[in-house]
């Protein structure tokens, strides 16, 4: 395969954009209403085709999925010990360091790569009061067994969710477990408004008070009763949301399309698996990550530096672990002998690229210089 100084990238995501004419109207609308946040109309009408789309009753905007996070273990008043998944983004992570809370790293599933129940209930300790799991790529956890734990030991569940948009579970949205479930729509995800998140919550009480935390506390003009932080929406976010509503189910059955393309051209190449999801799974194809063993002719990395040099921008995501980090590197659940299975994972995850706009001709392209190594 040739590289030429011309040749586009092809990344591993890319945001899919309605056409620019259709999101005239929108514009036009925020300057004649002069309302640019704090919960304008746009910003309620999202709220509320968000609601019907996913199948859930109440939902908090936010301006992303990082503050989201944050702000959920605020409004669950999360304290002492966190369990969690060292196989994620940081933002995971970070959100616990934002409010005090000591992260302890569970290790995670071979077959999935979310974070592994069997480990989670050995981690528990007198401080552990939360489960943060996250549902990687998009495939859901194992929800019934999580669930029985934190009955079980009487902790919160928060999902991060940012890869889950639309993935269902035995017919319903993975958003109606746990306590909480944390959406990211930043523009690398399935569904993204530029920058944007959402807080899923499971009554009208709970989204009163994270509507008030992610506006600094304010529950009138005059009182304060938390110390919020700024996690609005502005109405151009939200009005992109409602025009990628629009587009959002061609753009998914788009990305199942190259789901399939891919794990059908990638069966016979030696040392090259394809991560699979939940069995009962509705699943979004968010991402398609493959892992690189041994028996596959040269390292993951070398196929990295190799795909790349053809401007075939794939990630190794996520590596490095979490816990791998110089802020969490130190903790006694970030040790190696913890995590043998996300570290394995980490040393083999390779993402290949998959948007609604990539076409037959590429993914094949791809995996022709996977296979021809």
């Amino acid at each position: 395969m040739e590289n030429s100084p011309d040749k586009k990238p092809i990344y591993v995501t890319q945001p899919h954009l309605p056409p620019l004419e259709e999101f005239i109207p929108y514009l036009e609308q925020i300057w004649d209403n002069k309302i640019l946040t704090n919960g304008g109309p746009f910003h309620q009408q999202l709220e509320a085709a968000l609601c019907e789309y996913l199948g859930v009753e109440h939902l908090a905007l936010f301006t992303n999925g990082t503050l989201a996070l944050v702000t959920s273990l605020q409004a669950l008043r999360i304290t002492g010990e966190v369990i969690t998944t060292p196989y994620s983004f940081v933002a995971t992570a970070h959100s616990l360091l934002w409010n005090g809370i000591k992260p302890v790293f569970a290790d995670i599933d071979p077959h999935t790569l979310n974070l592994d129940p069997s480990r989670i209930e050995a981690a528990i300790t007198p401080q552990t009061t939360a489960i943060m799991p996250v549902h990687c790529y998009g495939h859901p956890c194992d929800v019934e067994a999580i669930q029985s734990i934190a009955d079980r030991y009487n902790l919160k569940i928060i999902y991060d969710a940012a890869h889950a948009f639309a993935v269902k579970d035995r017919g319903a949205s993975i958003m109606r477990h746990g306590d909480l479930s944390v959406l990211s729509f930043h523009a690398t995800k399935v569904f993204n408004t530029f920058e944007g998140g959402a807080i899923i919550c499971p009554d009208a009480k709970t989204k009163n008070h994270i509507d008030h935390l992610k506006n600094f506390g304010f529950v009138d003009e005059t009182t304060v009763t938390a110390p919020g932080i700024n996690g609005k929406m502005s109405e151009f976010n939200a009005a992109l949301g409602l025009l990628q509503l629009k587009h959002i189910d061609q753009a998914l059955a788009r990305r199942r399309e190259i789901d399939a393309l891919y794990r059908e051209l990638l069966k016979d190449v030696k040392g090259v698996s394809c991560v699979q999801g939940g069995g009962n799974a509705v699943a979004n194809c968010a991402y398609f990550p493959i892992l690189v063993n041994e028996a596959y002719p040269v390292s993951r990395d070398a196929l990295y530096e190799s795909l790349r040099a053809q401007k075939i921008m794939v990630r190794r995501y996520f590596y490095p672990l979490i816990s791998d980090f110089p802020m969490y590197r130190g903790l006694p659940s970030a040790q190696k002998d913890n995590l043998p299975v996300a570290r394995v994972a980490a040393q083999q995850v390779l993402c290949l690229p998959i948007y609604p706009e990539l076409s037959d001709a590429q993914v094949s392209m791809i995996v022709e210089h996977i296979a021809s190594q």
